[in-house]
């Protein structure tokens, strides 16, 4: 007869309506997102002999699964029965009951120890493989994220790139480990279907039907689970950005007493994110607590066929039991089965994330004939530049100007004009949108960034330091630079003497962002640094604005000798710190408005000259100021004329006079002339 038809026709009817069930609107399989393993081929390439390894181990586990019931299996139907042994142990028949007894037991205690020895072989293998690849991985996207232009991260927070690369790239190895579980799983389940089809073809075919329950449980957990587990991981990625932002900001929030403001904040964001994993934990709990009644289901099925067929000696009970040994780990691979493909799933939505950083197009491209720069003059000239930052408009517009090699240029401006992006286009932070920025007769976009980067050095408002020692911090300039140059550059900087009387000297470590030092010594380290770079091009970004003026004499001082022989750009609002400079940028709405020497910009009386008698607190200078003939007719009539009491006009009548009188074209009348009369004429 037909083992299916000795199936109860109830199960046969479930099963084929689960087998062919399609829910509407369901086009997508459930393992769809497998689809994007693809993607984790060039990490795991270089870790083939690991992953080759653990294949094998993953086989040779497979194995010992299926051997593990038989020694129990040979115990109850050979030494406690008479059943004769199996055939492919059959030479062993001429043993006595106890020499069978002892290899029984003997062969069960050796299997054990081979599958979990098997395990710890396996444990290391899948560890070491899956740390490799989550380093590659973290290595990669640490270059790409420090590849992408000032742009992407004037607009990315901190906290989610941190999270991305520290958290979300270990998915790349939970997805490989997670694979040889599955397969294990999967070949142990095809092993034990034919061994339990020998033994008893009904019961074979009982234990299958649970399989289409799991694959739609599994297209359940796609449908309704998996973007709960999106939305579980922003929000875990929010509470990292509010810790980053909230302690790089410590010393604001203190001054303005909002720690508790801040702490509001965090436990908001926290609590949000733990509802939320609470509930995703429940609903996957209940998912795997389903997947496994499943098996259950499944299990009581097999047992209640299985002692049928015992009580009908149709089997053996030892041949019961190996079946029900094999049920329970077939069973055990299909809810690992369920299990990993829950956590591949959510593995693969933090590759997914980790993946996006790769992809994103960096704004700042090589190309690829770019050319290395080599023995730069400081020759720097822009033509026509326009440029402005996402989401804004003109925050350069038509700028066109040249400097001569070893010049030192100010640009000057009210705030917000543009001055800093300017020279952020020629270090490359950013490409202009039209126009071109030339160093040495070369656009900065055909050349080498490294090659571009190395001829120039940056002295910023805000001295960036790292946590390290000072003299790793002004090493960072050079890093092959001896202990003795990295003690001249300081030296030149104007820094060595405080940092002697450092308990620890050069090996002080600095704290975070070197908050162990003032402003100005935290300033006079930028300067050696870039004294120890010793590039062509110099880059002075308001160096001394935050800082008194005693120690800004200092760091003067010390950026007097470092400029020489170098093409200089120097932003500055002190204008007394620029007035010998060979040529002045005046920049005012993104525009350079005007460009000369200190004398040159003073005599136009533009806008340089405002700033200046701005911060001198003295007047402007005097401008020839010309009329034309019909308006200077219409001066004179206003201003000849009588004020009257309440006459509107008057404060236009006496604006015109004292135009007139500056110009030399007027001449006051009496006192008595114009003083109030009470009720009469002015």
């Amino acid at each position: 007869m037909n083992p299916l038809m000795q199936l109860p026709r109830t199960a046969l009817a479930a099963l084929g309506r689960v087998i062919t069930m399609r829910r509407k609107g369901e086009s997508e399989s459930p393992f769809a997102f497998l689809k994007d393993f693809r993607r984790i081929g060039p990490y795991l390439r270089p870790h083939k002999r690991l992953a080759i390894v653990s294949l094998v181990l993953m086989a040779a586990s497979a194995g010992m699964a299926l051997l593990a019931p038989w020694p129990l299996a040979i115990l109850l139907d050979t030494v406690l029965g008479d059943k004769q042994l199996p055939s492919p142990i059959g030479w062993l028949d001429g043993l006595s009951t106890y020499e069978l007894l002892a290899i029984a037991v003997g062969a069960g205690l050796v299997f054990t120890a081979l599958e979990h020895g098997l395990a710890v072989v396996d444990n290391y293998v899948n560890t070491k493989l899956d740390q490799s690849m989550v380093l590659d991985l973290r290595s990669e996207m640490f270059r790409h994220a420090q590849q992408l232009s000032m742009a992407y991260h004037d607009s990315k927070q901190m906290g989610k790139l941190m999270f991305q690369i520290n958290t979300q790239a270990s998915a790349v190895g939970a997805v490989t480990v997670s694979i040889p579980p599955l397969l294990q799983s999967v070949l142990t389940l095809v092993g034990m279907f034919v061994v339990i089809e020998q033994i008893q073809p009904v019961l074979a075919l009982l234990s299958l039907t649970v399989v289409p329950f799991v694959y739609l449980s599994a297209g359940y957990y796609t449908r309704h689970i998996e973007p709960r587990v999106y939305h579980v991981r922003k929000l875990e990625g929010d509470s990292l950005t509010i810790v980053h932002e909230a302690m790089s900001m410590l010393r604001v929030i203190v001054a303005f007493g909002r720690e508790r403001h801040e702490y509001a904040r965090f436990r908001a964001q926290g609590e949000e994110a733990v509802n939320a994993r609470v509930h995703l934990t429940v609903r996957q709990t209940v998912f795997t607590l389903a997947v496994t009644m499943i098996t259950a289901l499944g299990t009581a099925l097999v047992l209640a066929f299985g002692a049928h067929h015992v009580l009908q000696h149709d089997m053996t009970v030892g041949e019961l039991v190996v079946v029900m040994g094999y049920i329970a780990s077939m069973y055990k691979p299909l809810e690992q089965i369920s299990t990993t493909f829950s956590s591949l799933q959510q593995a693969f939505i933090s590759l997914r994330s980790a993946f996006d950083l790769l992809e994103t197009e960096p704004d700042i491209v090589e190309r690829p004939d770019a050319r290395v720069l080599r023995g730069v003059r400081g020759a720097v000239a822009f033509e026509q530049v326009d440029f402005a930052y996402r989401g804004r408009k003109g925050t350069l517009k038509d700028v066109t100007f040249t400097v001569e090699p070893g010049q030192c240029v100010a640009v000057v401006g009210p705030t917000g004009a543009g001055k800093s992006t300017l020279l952020s286009l020629l270090t490359r932070f950013y490409d202009p949108d039209a126009g071109h920025v030339m160093l040495d007769g070369h656009d900065v976009r055909d050349v080498r960034l490294v090659s571009l980067r190395a001829q120039i050095s940056v002295v910023l408002q805000e001295p960036l330091l790292f946590g390290s020692t000072i003299r790793e911090n002004i090493r960072y300039g050079r890093l092959e630079a001896s202990d003795e140059e990295v003690e001249a550059a300081a030296r030149a900087a104007n820094a060595h003497d405080f940092i002697s009387r450092l308990p620890r000297g050069y090996d002080t470590r600095l704290g975070e962002r070197g908050a162990l030092l003032s402003g100005g010594e935290r300033q006079r380290i930028s300067v050696a640094r870039a004294f120890l770079k010793d590039a062509p091009i110099l880059i002075l970004d308001e160096p001394t604005s935050s800082i008194d003026s005693k120690t800004e004499a200092v760091i003067l001082e010390a950026l007097a000798r470092l400029i020489r022989g170098r093409t200089t750009f120097v932003v500055a609002h002190r204008l007394s710190t620029i007035r010998d400079a060979d040529l002045i940028l005046a920049v005012e709405d993104g525009r350079v408005v005007e460009q000369g020497t200190h004398a040159q910009l003073l005599a136009r009386g533009g806008l340089y000259a405002e700033l200046h008698a701005a911060q001198q607190g003295a007047p402007l200078p005097e401008v020839p100021v010309t009329l034309e003939p019909e308006a200077l007719r219409e001066l004179r009539e206003l201003a000849t004329r009588r004020i009257r009491k309440d006459d509107p006009l008057e404060p236009a009548i006496r604006a015109a006079r004292k135009l007139l009188a500056d110009l030399g074209l007027w001449e006051p009348v009496d006192q008595p002339q114009l003083s109030v009369i009470a009720g009469g004429e002015r």
